[in-house]
């Protein structure tokens, strides 16, 4: 009898041990993860490092939109992080948010041309399906990260799920440079989305209007030389 109730005791003491084991680690794994993605935020790359070397996991997914830290460190242009980051060799670069944004496509639309060209450095991934980098940049209008891309052979008339293009993208935004640089380069400027739109069109229905007008005058051109390759040359004989 006494040794029951003294086994049942030391159970007892053992599962209470284990109990308040797990509620102290699953605190510290909380306020770990509450800490990481504050650094992250703040551009605190020391402290993201001391998480790191203490076993935190860099791709992470905060439960609001999805982001890993590297995704985070780019919406918030912390430059020192996503050094830190990509150092790293466990964090994966190509991440999706829950929105399919990655951590290239947002330093494209935040016009970052020196995390752009790290992140191509470390090998991201130029080309997905959807929503491409390419589209954001040319949506943000700079050349720069535009022709980055472009060295990487990011597909230049890459389609969004509803089949808008970089260039609709750069017309829409009223990018003129960034326009003619992807017409330039070989981009379809009579390609139509799923609402039939063009180009040219998303000029017109944001009003720019040069960019219209220079669209029709190339598409026009170009309609005149290929009638011209199609004309069967006339021989005296």
């Amino acid at each position: 009898m006494t040794i029951s109730i003294t086994l049942r005791r030391f159970a007892f003491r053992f599962f209470s041990c284990l109990l308040l084991m797990s509620c102290c680690l699953s605190a510290a794994q909380a306020g770990s993860f509450d800490d990481w993605f504050i650094a992250v935020k703040n551009d605190q790359p020391g402290k993201v490092k001391d998480l790191l070397r203490r076993g935190f996991n860099p791709n992470a997914v905060e439960p609001e939109r999805g982001d890993t830290g590297l995704i985070l460190a780019m919406r918030e242009n912390s430059m020192g992080v996503m050094e830190v980051l990509l150092a790293d060799s466990r964090t994966h670069i190509d991440a999706e948010a829950f929105n399919g944004d990655n951590a290239l496509m947002i330093a494209c639309y935040n016009g970052n041309e020196k995390a752009v060209k790290a992140l191509l450095d470390k090998g991201a991934k130029v080309n997905k399906n959807g929503w491409a980098p390419l589209h954001y940049a040319a949506a943000s209008g700079n050349n720069r990260i535009v022709q980055m891309l472009l060295d990487k052979d990011a597909f230049i008339d890459a389609v969004s799920p509803n089949a808008t293009t970089p260039i609709m993208m750069a017309a829409r935004g009223g990018h003129i440079y960034t326009v003619k640089l992807l017409h330039d380069n070989g981009a379809d400027a009579t390609m139509k989305n799923q609402r039939g739109y063009s180009a040219m069109d998303f000029a017109r229905e944001n009003k720019n209007t040069d960019i219209a007008t220079g669209l029709e005058y190339r598409i026009k051109k170009e309609a005149a030389l290929a009638k011209r390759k199609n004309v069967m040359p006339k021989f005296p004989f």
